[in-house]
């Protein structure tokens, strides 16, 4: 039996509240918040809630750039004011990347809900 899909814009403001949460140094995967969200397969969805904030100074005032796909890879650069902006950020927060462009998960990896 699949999971319902939660109503959109309830979804997105959850999803913005968790990602207002991830401090610096740190990031998080759209799975990750989708699973705290309790919809484990909406890790799409997530992107959207994303994506939906970054234009209208959204980057600035929710950090996205913290958010990364399962892999550490920027999957959401494109969607910032250049393909560099997410990786500056991060990089000047003190993530650190592995030889091929990920975040280094193993370091930075912070779960919504589970305490440090």
């Amino acid at each position: 039996m699949s999971e319902a899909a939660p109503p959109r814009q309830d979804f997105f403001e959850r999803v913005w509240a968790v990602v207002a949460q991830i401090p610096p140094g740190r990031v998080t995967t759209y799975g990750h918040i989708a699973e705290h969200l309790g919809t484990k397969s909406a890790a799409r969805t997530v992107g959207w809630a994303l994506k939906a904030v970054v234009g209208d100074d959204g980057p600035m005032a929710m950090p996205c750039h913290r958010v990364v796909n399962r892999f550490g890879a920027l999957s959401g650069r494109l969607h910032f004011d250049t393909p560099t902006v997410m990786e500056e950020r991060l990089r000047a927060e003190g993530v650190v990347f592995t030889d091929d462009g990920c975040v280094d998960l193993n370091c930075h990896l912070w779960i919504p809900g589970r305490a440090e």
